[in-house]
Order: C-alpha cells, then structure tokens, then sequence
C-alpha cells in the first residue's frame, strides 16, 4: 500500500511538473507572440521617418561630392595633360574642323609627330586637320588615377575606421569631406605634374573616410529590414556625381571661364562640399550604436585581429575577391570611357550630352532595385539570397558591357543602360552582406578592410592598360583599336572583327584572356551562392535532425 502510494505520488511529481513545463512554455509562447504580432504588424516603410530620411539625403550628397572630385581628373585628363605635360602624345583629329574636310582621313593611324604633319600638309584647313600632341593617356596618367589615389585611399580607410569605432563618426566625415574638397579645389590651381601626384594622394586621404562612416551611420540609423534599401540610395552617390563628372568636365570646360578651362571644373567642384561639411555638423546627430561597449573596449590591434578572423570565413574571403575582381572592370572602364569615347571621334560635346545621364539613370535604378529585391528575398529565404541576385544580375549585364565597346555611337552609349541597370546592382548588397557577417562592434573596420581589399585589386589595375594596349599597337593597331582591345580584357565583353590585320592567333589569344575573365567573373560570385546556400541548408537540417530527436 505504502509502495502504491509512493508511486502515485511520483507519478502526480511528474504528471505536475509536466503540466508545469507546458505552463511555462505556454506563458514563453504568449509573451512572444505579441512583440511577433508587433513586428508582423509594422510595415518596413513604417520605419523610414522624415528624419532618417534627412539623414540619408546627406549622406547621398557627401557621397555624389566623393564620386564628382574622384571622377573628375578622368574627364579633364587630356586637356591637363597638354597643358601641365605628362603621359603619352599621339596625333589627333582637330574637332572644330568638319567631318567632310577629311576624306576619310584618319588622323590616330600616324604614330609620329612628323607622319602627323606631313599627311595634312596638303590639305587645306586653318588650323590644321590633326595636331600631335599629349592625349591624357600613359602610364603617368594610369598613376594618378590609380595608385597616387587607391594606396592611400585603402590605407587611410583603415586606420581611420579603428577611430570611428569610438569617436564621433558625424564630425570625422564632415571633416573628411571639407578636406577632400580643399584637395579638389586646389587641384585647379596645379602648374606641375608633382603637384597634381601629391592632391591626389590628399583626395585620396580625405575620401577614405567616407565609405566606413556613412555605412557605419546607415546601418545604425536603419533596420535590418530597411538597411539595402537605404544602402542602395546611399549608392545612388556613385552614379549622381560620375554623370555630373561628365556634365562639369565636358560642359564647363567648354565655356572656358577666364580662358581656364578645365581648371574651373576642379574649383566649382571642390566648393559645394565645404559647405555640405559645416550643414553636417550642424544638423547631424551621432545615432546610438548597436554594439556592445565593453567589447568596444580592446586595443586597435585587438579590434584588428577580429576583424582579420572574421575574414578568413571562405564566406567573406569570397565576396572580396569577387568584389575585386568586379571593381577591377567598373575602376578601368571608368578612368578611360572619355579616353576611349574621344579616340573613336567624339567631341566632348556628343560624351557629355550622353553620359551625363545615363550612368545616372541606369545606376541609380540598379542599387535601388538591387536592395528591394534582396531586401524582400532575405525576408523569405535568408543571407544567401542577396549573393543569388549580385550572380544573376552581372550574368545578364556582360553581354551589354560587350556591346558598348562593340558598336559604334550612339549604339554604343545605350549599351550602357542595361549595362548599368544590371551590372551596378552588386555594390550596395555587397556591403550590407558585409555588415551582416561580422559583429556589429567591428562593422566599421569590416566596412574599411572590404574596401581596402576591393579598391586595391580594383584601382590598381589600370596600371594595366598601358602596357595591354602597347601590345596591340605593336601588332600594327592603331592608337583607338589598341585601346578599345586592352578595354576588352579588362571590361568583360566579347571581341568581335573590327580590324583588317586581325590575325587567327590573336583573336585566339583574346578569345581565351576573355574567356578566363568571364569565367572568374561569373564563378567566384556563383561558388559563393553556392557555398552560402549549402551552409544555411546544413545548419537547418542540423537543427530539423536534432529538434526531432529530443
């Protein structure tokens, strides 16, 4: 009886404590559901107040101003060169002469000062049909646009985020921005090719601070939910000031104010971000981080070592040498567009009245369709999802890449939309995969290492070019051929006949160059999709297998 008893009572201890768990985790169900209903509730828009919205408006100006002082030498790069002396000379058609005066006169297939002006001496024209002199291309330029800027840029942004990780990053980007401004204003008054090297070092310092703060500050001001859509406007920045590049350097140089030219595209430039730098501080406030303050603590070296660890993961391994490599194609095609566009015998005129809108237009519409989608896809199928659209959409922008170098203007400048629209669509999912893969308190310097990476590889490959397009010249091409075919290899495309002297090995060689480019473009963002989609699925069926067996 006793015995009957105990076992009653065990059998009520455990019928109690089980009703008790279930109580308990009914009770757990009923709190949460509530705050799940809350955030079910409130729609992602919901969100955006006016104020976020003002601050987003700022940022994306800081960043137009970034991409105008950036993107300016490569517009202005010809006029400088013939008046400040560096790069390559080659000989040139006169623009103000008309196209009926040169018989199908090509001036770019002498490669001598003398052959320039012996082929024109018989012909009539009052300032002559083509004129030898520096064309803004070389090895000195490549150096400018790409070292003299992209060392310190990568090396700053470094060592200048470990600063923003605990000090006020709104008075450290206003600060950035009005010294890179001064560069850019300065760059208008350079007599010497020194001179210019050293303004763009400055450019260079000032404007590593701008990509790690402005994130820094988005991603803190924005949600999860919200943050590729406030990223991809933030991008609109790159698209905004490279057309207003073309604007200032074509437009305004042809007004030629003062009889300066081109150096009143460097001082009007350069003036609009001291202004925007004094509205920062004033109106700006310094958001609340979301990170844990005593991790903030450790040394830059300890905050470093993190930051290094993070990554090693193969997920962020991946995304920077994709990133590298797909920079490498936006940094070449950007410095030389005007070089190339001219050679082939367009005035600055028929460029500017083109790409002042349509890098903007199809950018602009590129990142912000780029961060709803993933946006909306990492609501249903996770992280992974945004690396889906970055491979997708650069699979579907190279064939028109291709056909910008391919066809002949204006065909040639409306490949560019598509190109753009899709092609331009990996740069704010990018970062926000970045700041989503790493801990919130080392986001900055994260931000700062992926740029780091991806505009060393990136802005480092123009020096390329130079020695790409001596290749094909030494293979009988001429000057525009030589460089279109080095753009070929470095901006994926196909190539395709457009020179009598083609011989079958060369277009073999090109052919596999292309073919190893286009693979590496396509591959590494697909083995990325890949390994992101087969990690995420392990870990569910991880979790599935062990939720069934307890």
């Amino acid at each position: 009886m006793s015995l009957q008893n105990d076992e009653r009572v065990n059998l009520l201890s455990e019928h109690g404590e089980t009703e008790q768990d279930e109580l308990d985790t009914d009770m757990e169900k009923m709190e949460k559901e509530p705050e799940a209903k809350v955030e079910e509730e409130v729609p992602w828009y919901r969100t955006l107040t006016p104020y976020k919205l003002y601050v987003l408006l700022i940022l994306l100006v800081t960043y137009l101003l970034n991409q105008l002082d950036r993107y300016m030498l490569a517009i202005s790069s010809k006029a400088m060169a013939q008046e400040i002396h560096f790069g390559d000379k080659a000989c040139m058609k006169n623009t103000s002469a008309q196209d009926s005066d040169f018989n199908g006169l090509k001036c770019e297939t002498f490669s001598s000062a003398d052959s320039c002006r012996n082929a024109t001496s018989n012909l009539t024209h009052a300032t002559g049909l083509c004129y030898y002199d520096y064309n803004g291309q070389g090895l000195e330029y490549q150096i400018v646009a790409g070292p003299a800027f992209t060392v310190i840029y990568t090396f700053g942004g470094i060592f200048i985020s470990y600063a923003a990780e605990k000090y006020n990053r709104k008075a450290m980007l206003a600060a950035c921005l009005m010294f890179w401004s001064v560069m850019t204003l300065l760059t208008g008054f350079v007599k010497e090719y020194w001179q210019l090297v050293i303004l763009r070092f400055g450019l260079g310092f000032g404007e590593s601070g701008c990509g790690p703060f402005a994130v820094s500050i988005l991603t803190d001001y924005f949600t999860p939910e919200t943050r590729g859509f406030a990223l991809g406007i933030y991008n609109w920045g790159i698209y905004f000031g490279y057309s207003m590049s073309y604007a200032f350097g074509n437009f305004i140089s042809l007004a030629n104010i003062n009889g300066q030219g081109w150096r009143w595209t460097f001082i009007l430039s350069g003036i609009p971000g001291l202004a925007v730098g004094l509205l920062m501080l004033v109106s700006l406030k310094e958001p609340e981080r979301n990170q844990n303050q005593l991790e903030l603590s450790g040394t830059a070296c300890q905050r470093l070592g993190r930051t290094l660890k993070n990554f090693c993961s193969p997920s962020l391994l991946l995304i920077c040498l994709a990133g590298s490599i797909r920079n490498a194609s936006g940094y070449v095609f950007a410095y030389n567009t005007q070089l190339y566009f001219t050679q082939i015998g367009q005035t600055p005129e028929q460029i500017g009245k083109y790409l002042s809108w349509i890098p903007l237009v199809g950018g602009s519409f590129s990142v912000l369709l780029g961060g709803f989608i993933s946006d909306r896809l990492v609501r249903r199928l996770g992280l992974y999802s945004r690396i889906l659209v970055i491979g997708v959409s650069l699979l579907i922008a190279a064939p028109f890449a291709a056909g910008t170098l391919y066809f002949d203007p204006p065909g040639a400048y409306f490949f560019q939309i598509p190109t753009y629209i899709f092609g331009e669509m990996w740069v704010g999912i990018t970062l926000a995969v970045v700041v989503e893969l790493v801990p919130s308190e080392i986001k900055t310097t994260a931000v700062a290492a992926y740029l780091f990476i991806i505009s060393n590889i990136g802005g480092n490959a123009n020096l390329l070019v130079p020695p790409l397009a001596q290749h094909f010249e030494s293979q009988n091409y001429s000057k525009s051929d030589s460089l279109r075919y080095a753009l070929y290899i470095m901006y994926p495309g196909e190539t395709k006949g457009r020179q009598q002297k083609k011989t079958t090995n060369l277009m073999s060689r090109e052919y596999l160059i292309l073919y190893v480019r286009w693979t590496v473009c396509i591959l590494y963002p697909s083995l990325l999709c890949v390994y992101v989609c087969t990690k995420t699925r392990l870990q569910a069926s991880k979790k599935t297998s062990i939720h069934k067996n307890g």
